[in-house]
């Protein structure tokens, strides 16, 4: 039910995003870059659940963060960019979410001081497209944080175009084959 995309960019850099076949949705977007020695990278997760340090276990060390601490993660829909962070039980009075736009993020602040966190959306900053306050709003339920931003028009319209051009791709079936470019 996934329909995996890789991209391999002239200056080094590596995409993979991963969608749903039924309704197109953007499931998880990761990149990785080559490192200095010009080995590959780690891949960082932009949008997707991120990965667990209880997959790489010979990497864990003896000491372990706590499987409380507050989960920060990117689930698009279709309409909007939407982050969730969970495990934060403070109502909803509590928090304030609000846009810096002189260093293009947004902010998460917490009245009571226990929580504040600062994030950019890397989709505004690659379609060079400024932040908008009207755009930005949260709500809080089952001790999860979700905060919504509205997808502005030209993004909207640049992400149809790209399903238009998926549906164009014919899908390799060979599983997780390693590809190699030239």
């Amino acid at each position: 039910g996934k329909r995996k995309i890789h991209y391999l960019f002239e200056d080094g850099k590596e995409m993979a995003e991963e969608y749903d076949i039924k309704t197109g949705q953007l499931m998880s977007r990761k990149w990785r870059e080559k490192n200095t020695l010009g080995g590959t990278g780690k891949w960082q997760v932009e949008v997707g659940e991120p990965t667990s340090p209880l997959l790489g276990a010979l990497e864990s060390e003896l000491i372990t963060e706590s499987s409380s601490n507050p989960i920060f993660m990117r689930k698009d829909t279709l309409s909007s960019f939407q982050w969730r962070i969970r495990n934060l039980p403070y109502p909803k009075e509590v928090y304030s979410v609000s846009v810096e736009e002189e260093q293009r993020c947004c902010v998460i602040r917490t009245t009571n001081k226990k929580y504040y966190k600062k994030f950019s959306i890397p989709d505004l900053d690659r379609y060079h497209l400024p932040l908008d306050a009207a755009a930005l709003s949260f709500t809080h339920a089952n001790n999860t944080l979700i905060i919504t931003y509205q997808k502005p028009k030209e993004i909207l319209a640049a992400e149809e175009q790209l399903q238009k051009e998926l549906k164009k791709i014919k899908a390799a079936n060979s599983g997780d084959a390693d590809c190699k470019t030239q």
